[in-house]
Order: structure tokens, then C-alpha cells, then sequence
């Protein structure tokens, strides 16, 4: 009886270390990151995206499972997008891993990505841009028509840019 127990919870321990271990928000790097674009949207835009606490974890966790689309990239040449809340997850059908590892233009179809490039270049002049309209293309293919963005450079506590977010609630699919 003992030892059906014991091997019990070693199988219920791995299937929660396993739970834990696929929620994105809570890995350290992520829980940082969220602080990061929290800290730099309310900068830019003078008012907060979330309501605050005065915990990191909840914080983040609180931003991955938010009813509006939350995204970021780098700043490599070549942007590798770095976080996606659930929504934005499921709006271009990838898992985290996928959505990590995807360059950030990619989001965007060939003829709309000059388009992408300007808006990108006047927020990081200005410090955001408010306003983008555009269409994106999922992981399968759908495309869907973006509208209402915002878009907000990301920066350190030294101020310096290390990164693009934007967050965007109204989005519809085209055909």
C-alpha cells in the first residue's frame, strides 16, 4: 500500500512539475520581461496596461491570461518575436515554443510589411505609435484584419530600447 502511494505521488509530481513547466508566465525570464513591458507601456503611454501589484508573478500571470493580444520582439536586425500572451497564442495558432522561435516579420504578409516597417520605425522615434490598422497572417495561413494598435518601444531601467510590444482587442477575420 505504501509503495502504491509513494509511486502515486511521483507520478502526480511529475504531472504537476510538467503543468508548471508549460505555463510560460511563470518562468523567471518571462515574469521580468512582463515587468519590462508593463514598466515601459506605462512611460510611453502615461497609464498602466494592467492594474498593478505588488507581485512580479501575479503580475505576469495577469498579462498572459489578459482578454486583449500582447506581443513583443527583440531588437535583432531581423526581430525574433520574445512573448505572446495566451490570446496571441491562439490568434496565430502556435505554442509558445513556435512563437518564440518565429521572426516577428514573418506576422505580417509580404505586401504589408513595408507597412509594418514605417509604423515600427515612427514608435521607436516617438517612443509608440497609436493607431495601427493592418493584416496579419496566422500560422496556417488565416489572415485577420488588426485594428486599434498599440505600439511601444521597450526599454531597460537605463531607458535604453531593448524591444517592441504592442497590444491590440479588436481584430476580425478576412477572407
Amino acid at each position: 500500500m505504501t509503495r502504491c502511494l509513494c509511486a502515486l505521488l511521483c507520478v502526480a509530481r511529475r504531472v504537476i512539475t510538467t503543468f508548471v513547466k508549460i505555463l510560460p508566465w511563470n518562468a523567471p525570464r518571462i515574469v521580468e520581461w512582463s515587468q519590462l513591458l508593463l514598466d515601459s507601456y506605462c512611460y510611453w503611454i502615461e497609464k498602466d496596461l494592467i492594474e498593478r501589484t505588488s507581485n512580479a508573478n501575479q503580475q505576469a500571470r495577469m498579462l498572459f491570461e489578459a482578454s486583449f493580444v500582447v506581443v513583443s520582439h527583440g531588437v535583432e536586425p531581423d526581430p525574433i518575436l520574445n512573448y505572446g500572451n495566451q490570446i496571441a497564442l491562439d490568434l496565430w495558432e502556435l505554442s509558445w515554443n513556435q512563437f518564440i522561435k518565429t521572426p516577428s516579420r514573418l506576422t505580417a504578409e509580404p505586401d504589408d510589411r513595408a507597412e509594418r516597417k514605417r509604423m515600427l520605425t515612427q514608435a521607436r522615434v516617438k517612443g509608440y505609435f497609436d493607431g495601427y490598422r493592418g493584416v496579419r497572417i496566422s500560422s496556417t495561413g488565416r489572415r485577420f484584419l488588426v485594428e486599434q494598435a498599440l505600439i511601444w518601444n521597450v526599454i531597460d531601467s537605463a531607458g535604453s530600447p531593448i524591444g517592441q510590444a504592442a497590444t491590440f482587442s479588436q481584430w476580425s477575420n478576412v477572407s
